[in-house]
């Protein structure tokens, strides 16, 4: 099983996917125990004097102000997690908590939070024993970071509340660390402080929506092909010497995707046959455009995303010259921004998908194709309602784009008066990805249908693999009306897991 090694200089994409997806082992390197020492003998010297220190010896948030005498500071650091476990709703993903405790392990390692070695050791024995917290939908306002969500996970920690079993089942914690052979925390000064802190939650949702999308643009790439080519459309706005002059990354990139998947088709340039046009739909024509654009928001998303990995998010922070200093970089503001970015262009991805595939089962747009590619239009009706699906998806997608950063809640008695919603914005994002994966299965099933309906002329090698692949997967061709809930399933399937990229790309070679 593939090993992450933590040290103290952040960590990257791939090993939280690794780790939350893949469930791979995490090992703390010498350098992070050395630097977690470190660390914590100063803040046990800081506790030793009669100064109060916020996190070490005061209370937290709007109770800052109260000095806690020694006897009481376990206490604190336990009662501050009981207290801040508050979340509500449904379960999150168990690749979510996941990520969400490795990235707060990833912040622990750098030295800069004070925790002791064997506290971040546990944390680590954890995730390696497949233990996933209970978090909740509900809690974080992405202001002192993911409060709620990463409290339920330090709960755990301590031997209490619930957990998810590698088996699946949800027990009590303390049953399954016994199980395990770990034994619960007794957390110190400053520690549970530490554990709470972070954009952790609101981060690793970015990296997994980051993986996904880069999929799904490549996937929307391709369907568009597909859909020029049922709509006898033109390839000569995918020249590179056009987009050239429009140098946009993300831009060129599409292009250069969809004329590598309509290399050697003879569906495409058919503007002067028996329906003349002059010009492409928007929906067709500008499809690099939109495309394009996105591609370049996941750039910059992926740009904060990195800086994000390498940060150390914590308040206070043990600073190597001795200090502990309070400051705010747990606001999410920089992940929360970036999450609202690929919310709205998730959405408006899925909305020119969706104008294409309507194009398709129009016969007044289609340029010849049967009324929404039904076999005996009248006695069938086709395709009529998986477009309707996909608007549904769509409408949604576009209440989902509204930004949650716009909003903030003030909490805490006015002491953390402007918070980011940061863990909201990851939350809906996670939804839009799921969205645009169907709506760009449908699109890819009405596309294909209308290819195969061009009797006479052959489409590129890279569809026909395409097409071959996909109705291996289950996706039925043209034909009389059926069940297609089962077929739109397939579709979403082969879509998700990756495998209309692959098809392509068995001809094309690497996409862009």
């Amino acid at each position: 099983m593939h090993t992450v090694v933590v040290g103290t200089s952040g960590t990257t994409a791939a090993d939280v996917l690794a780790v939350a997806r893949g469930g791979a082992r995490i090992e703390l390197s010498g350098e992070a125990v050395a630097a977690l020492t470190a660390a914590r003998a100063i803040v046990d010297q800081l506790a030793a004097k009669p100064d109060p220190v916020y996190g070490v010896s005061t209370g937290f948030g709007a109770l800052a102000t109260r000095h806690i005498s020694q006897e009481l500071r376990a206490q604190l650091q336990r009662n501050i997690v009981r207290s801040h476990a508050a979340g509500m709703g449904p379960r999150v993903e168990r690749e979510v908590v996941r990520a969400l405790m490795f990235l707060r392990l990833k912040t622990v390692c750098s030295g800069h939070t004070g925790v002791r070695p064997e506290v971040a050791q546990t944390m680590a024995d954890v995730l390696n024993a497949g233990i996933t917290p209970v978090v909740h939908e509900y809690g974080s306002l992405g202001c002192s970071g993911d409060l709620a969500p990463l409290s339920h996970c330090a709960l755990t920690l301590m031997g209490e509340g619930d957990a998810e079993g590698p088996d699946g089942v949800v027990r009590p914690a303390g049953e399954l660390l016994a199980e395990h052979g770990i034994a619960p925390v007794e957390l110190r000064e400053k520690e549970g402080l530490a554990l709470l802190n972070g954009t952790d939650g609101m981060l690793g949702m970015l990296l997994m929506a980051l993986a996904d999308l880069d999929t799904l643009y490549t996937s929307a790439d391709i369907t568009a092909a597909l859909s020029l080519e049922g709509l006898l459309g033109t390839d000569k706005v995918l020249a590179p010497e056009l987009h050239a002059i429009r140098p946009h990354p993300g831009q060129g990139a599409s292009a250069a995707n969809m004329l590598a998947v309509l290399k050697g088709s003879q569906l495409t340039g058919h503007h002067q046959d028996d329906a003349p046009r002059v010009q492409d739909a928007y929906s067709v024509r500008c499809a690099p455009q939109v495309a394009g654009a996105g591609r370049d928001t996941l750039a910059h998303a992926r740009l904060v995303a990195e800086r994000e990995l390498a940060s150390a998010v914590d308040n206070p922070v043990v600073l190597p010259d001795g200090r502990v200093e309070s400051n705010g970089n747990f606001h999410g503001a920089p992940v929360a921004y970036v999450l609202d970015f690929l919310a709205i262009v998730a959405a408006d991805l899925a909305s020119i998908a969706e104008r294409r595939t309507d194009r398709l089962l129009d016969k007044n747009r289609s340029h010849g194709l049967p009324p929404f590619l039904a076999d005996d239009p009248g006695v069938d009706s086709g395709l009529m309602i998986a477009q309707y699906t996909q608007a549904a998806l769509v409408s949604e997608m576009k209440r989902l784009a509204v930004p949650a950063s716009a909003d903030s809640i003030p909490s805490s008695a006015m002491q953390e008066d402007h918070v980011s919603m940061g863990w909201s914005a990851a939350r809906k994002l996670r939804t839009a990805v799921d969205h645009l994966t169907r709506v760009v299965a449908v699109e890819l099933y009405a596309a294909t249908r209308a290819v195969e309906l061009r009797e006479g002329l052959a489409p590129a090698p890279a569809t026909r693999a395409v097409i071959e692949a996909v109705r291996k997967a289950g996706v039925q061709g043209p034909g009389p009306d059926r069940f297609l809930a089962p077929d739109l399933a397939a579709a979403d399937a082969f879509v998700r897991e990756g495998r209309l990229v692959a098809a392509a790309e068995s001809v094309t070679g690497p996409l862009q």
